[in-house]
């Protein structure tokens, strides 16, 4: 018998899926939860346990773990007669691995309180490719104890795991992780089209850009991307709005300015606006095109 806490999923979606299932690789019972039925039918073939309802995939876990879109969801997972707090048992560990707003993180970590359920928030980043190679940088907001005891499930997740501070704070974080990951974005959509109505070799200038100081993660990440026009969706744009929502709201209730945040939460609102929203966030090169005349 494995000495692994008990471990219930919720949310299979296209980082869900590859994060639970490297859980089951590193020896977790997984017992998940999702809408799609063929989502479910992966978590089986990669040997967890798929459930028909969040009470039941929730009923004996030691662990819950949520990964859904956006705080509605995380809200409809959690509250209410079939939710979380209504079936988990007392003493259990909810981890929301979702992207949301910090007082949504907050206010479910009292409302959980009351049902004896400990709570951390813990967004990710690192896309897809992040979540199958188990390599996602975890940001963490809650007690340091509970933090403690769910670092061993974060590892098999993960490779930069840190706890940000009280409940809220690992949303805070993921919130600057997004602001920072769309105005990269911005700036190598707008150096390929630069570069290519330049006529520059695309692919050698983005490797030697790469290995100066205007190299990111975001750039080798997504310089196949740019190159192939490849866009199938690792982060969706959708995503990304809901994110740029986030940050911008949260930014205005603290008092900071983000003139270039604000620009380029637009720039993705109209990609969104134009029917791409269901396109991978590095389309915002499509906005550049478009603006430069082509036609896409």
């Amino acid at each position: 018998m494995s000495t692994l806490p008990k471990v219930a999923w919720i949310g299979l979606g296209i980082m869900g899926s590859p994060m639970s299932e490297n859980l089951v690789k590193a020896g977790y019972d997984v017992t998940g939860h999702t809408l799609e039925r063929d989502k479910l039918d992966r978590l089986a073939a990669a040997g967890g346990t798929a459930a028909s309802s969040v009470a039941e995939a929730v009923r004996d876990a030691d662990v819950i773990v949520t990964m859904v879109p956006a705080s509605p969801q995380v809200e409809a997972v959690a509250y209410g007669p079939d939710g979380i707090l209504e079936n988990a048992r007392r003493g259990a560990l909810l981890i929301d691995m979702s992207s949301i707003t910090p007082q949504t993180s907050v206010d479910l970590a009292a409302a959980a309180k009351d049902k004896g359920i400990r709570v951390l928030d813990a967004p990710v980043s690192g896309g897809e490719a992040g979540a199958i190679e188990a390599v996602l940088s975890i940001m963490v907001g809650g007690d340091q104890a509970d933090f403690d005891e769910a670092k061993p499930l974060f590892e098999a997740l993960g490779k930069t795991i840190v706890r940000c501070g009280p409940h809220g704070s690992g949303q805070t974080v993921k919130a600057a992780n997004q602001l920072i990951v769309a105005v990269n974005i911005q700036a190598c959509a707008e150096a390929v089209v630069f570069l290519e109505k330049s006529g520059v070799d695309l692919a050698a200038a983005l490797d030697v850009l790469g290995g100066g100081l205007a190299g990111s993660t975001v750039l080798a990440r997504k310089k196949d991307n740019f190159l192939n026009r490849d866009f199938q969706p690792g982060f969706r744009i959708d995503l990304h709005h809901k994110d740029m929502g986030i940050v911008t709201d949260a930014a205005r209730t603290v008092g900071a300015v983000l003139p270039v945040g604000a620009v380029v939460a637009q720039l993705v609102a109209g990609l969104r606006a134009q029917g791409d929203g269901g396109l991978d966030h590095s389309a915002l090169l499509r906005a550049v095109e478009r603006l430069s005349g082509a036609q896409v």
